[in-house]
């Protein structure tokens, strides 16, 4: 079975910026949960009730899961509103998206998700031995409030070190510009110095763009990321207080203000319709920071494009080197889910079986199991040398420290909403900073308040 609201398809970026489940306003939930009555009447109490949208669980897979388990399944497209609406009213999906990293301490902190521990330890599919490191994303320790330590609450369809380097070797050849190492990073500095070389501009207008810094994705994970890399933290060590009026975040926040004032990169002052894949596709991106996950979209782009991309390490602000993974997509279960041990074998099917193995040859993303990297495309040369740039940067994977008190939707809306102003000259620095970190701080108290 399968619900009949359905969303047109997403790109990936377009979804990680509009996906996250938000805390707020529940008003409307009776309108929404309409759309839920089947899930209960009597008839369907044993039918797992599944949140993920068809852009990333096909038709065809649940069905081979409902065949081989005899389990139906209702799928539901992913939508934070009508979540929160099913969360208030007691009757969770059985399983659901989460975007990851961001997500997982806010959510065990209110105490909405099953401790999958037990699971794990008991499963012949999903063996704790066989998971990536970057599952510890989806681990949470209360007692120290410390993301990668834990019970496990969940675990990564696909994973990649978000903030690597793609490049189009024949924007650098043509600016006479040496092509980025596959082993030592640029600086952020460095990175924008290039940015403006390779930059191609036609009278007013940018005819190639040399860097898409990806600005409004996932800011807390790229300021969390620089700011390891010289010893800050970006909140007090019990996340109640915010720090984004310190000097080590302005001076995060300059840089984005500079190359957004440079005009080098699709950004608030140059908005572009189309999304990197399409600007770097269509040979108008000189650089684009994303991780091994943007390979997959490359594999659509002309021949030409494909010959000429490079990929390269994460750039470094400080001197600790730190290549982590902002999201890692992946499902976690309700506590009060009616159906957990099917949700669970679920998981099994979509995170060890078929899904999880299609999903490794495409490209789209580092598989979580280790035993299925074998299974990464190298059948092109752009392939075979992202895989050996990504093999390199593997021991500098951080787990990153989201905060427990403050959904990340939140924190990303107030970021942009105090800084882009300073990208326009609209305000300073300084001011933005105080006026974001008071706005922080006042969501961390109400994330406080929500949280057992």
């Amino acid at each position: 079975m399968r619900d009949t609201i359905r969303s047109s398809p997403m790109n990936r970026r377009c979804f990680l910026e509009t996906s996250a489940l938000t805390l707020g306003s529940l008003a409307g939930a009776s309108t929404l949960l309409n759309g839920c009555t089947t899930i209960l009447t009597p008839e369907s109490e044993a039918t797992l009730t599944v949140m993920y949208g068809v852009g990333e669980l096909s038709h065809d897979q649940v069905a081979e899961f409902e065949q081989q388990t005899g389990i139906t399944v209702t799928q539901l497209e992913y939508d934070a509103t009508r979540l929160n609406a099913m969360l208030a009213a007691g009757i969770p999906p059985d399983f659901i998206r989460t975007q990851g990293a961001p997500e997982v301490p806010n959510l065990v902190a209110r105490d909405l998700v099953l401790d999958l521990t037990p699971y794990f330890e008991k499963s012949t599919v999903l063996k704790a031995e066989n998971l990536e490191p970057v599952n510890d994303v989806y681990r949470w320790d209360r007692a120290t409030k410390t993301q990668g330590k834990g019970p496990r609450y969940g675990m990564a369809k696909d994973w990649s070190q978000d903030v690597m380097l793609w490049y189009n070797k024949k924007v650098f050849d043509q600016a006479k510009v040496p092509y980025p190492s596959a082993t030592q990073p640029l600086t952020y500095n460095e990175l924008l110095d290039v940015a403006k070389q390779i930059t191609v501009r036609q009278g007013d207008r940018v005819a190639v763009y040399g860097l898409d810094a990806t600005w409004g994705f996932i800011m807390q994970g790229h300021l969390l990321q620089m700011l390891g890399q010289k010893g800050e933290t970006l909140f007090s060590p019990d996340f109640t207080q915010a720090r984004f009026n310190s000097p080590a975040v302005k001076d995060i926040f300059k840089w984005y203000v500079d190359w957004a004032q440079a005009h080098v990169g699709p950004s608030p002052l140059n908005p572009e319709a189309a999304g990197s894949s399409v600007l770097f596709a269509s040979g108008r991106l000189g650089m684009v920071l994303f991780g091994y996950w943007f390979g997959g979209s490359v594999i659509s782009a002309p021949k030409e494009i494909q010959d000429t991309t490079g990929f390269a390490p994460a750039p470094q602000w400080g001197s600790e080197r730190i290549s982590a993974c902002m999201a890692g997509t992946g499902a976690w279960i309700p506590k009060n889910a009616r159906h957990p041990d099917e949700a669970w074998k679920f998981m099994e099917y979509f995170m060890g079986d078929g899904p999880a193995k299609d999903r490794a040859q495409s490209g789209w993303g580092l598989p979580a199991l280790k035993s299925l990297t074998s299974l990464l495309p190298q059948k092109l040369p752009y392939q075979k040398s992202a895989l050996q740039a990504q093999q390199a940067e593997y021991p500098y994977l951080k787990i990153l420290q989201f905060s427990p008190y403050a959904n990340y939707n939140g924190i990303e809306a107030l970021i942009t909403k105090y800084i882009e102003p300073v990208m326009r000259g609209q305000t300073s620095l300084d001011a933005a900073c105080d006026q974001l970190n008071a706005a922080v701080n006042k969501l961390l108290q109400q994330g406080i308040s929500l949280t057992v």
